[in-house]
């Protein structure tokens, strides 16, 4: 349940920042091109399940979901720091880094203003 308007901005923000992680992850996993001996439907199912589990959270907004869904992209953005490290600023796991980020602060401001009177 949304308690203001506010909270519908923020819940927005939330799919798209959702949304541009997902396709990130896709994205990262055939560009460059991926190692010919790597199953990809299982690379891809190991990078994507734990964030697809959250699209009913993401879709309706839900304080407690969004609680766990940060917990989760905390996991996801340490990954991607430490990629973005090893690849010395590689574009792919920096710009996963960031929309991470970005994805965990505004699901926290979604949290302080979805919060009940």
């Amino acid at each position: 349940m949304l308690h203001t308007v506010r909270a519908r901005k923020t819940r927005l923000l939330c799919q798209v920042l959702y949304a541009a992680l997902i396709i990130l992850l896709v994205v990262t996993t055939f560009w460059p091109a991926p190692d010919p001996a790597l199953s990809l439907p299982l690379i891809l199912s190991i990078k994507l399940v734990p964030l697809l589990v959250f699209i009913p959270v993401v879709i309706s907004g839900h304080n407690r979901g969004m609680i766990w869904l940060s917990f989760v992209l905390i996991f996801y953005f340490t990954q991607f720091v430490v990629s973005a490290w090893l690849t010395e600023g590689g574009l792919g796991a920096t710009a996963s880094a960031v929309v991470a980020l970005l994805l965990f602060v505004s699901a926290m401001v979604h949290l302080k203003t979805n919060r009940p009177e």
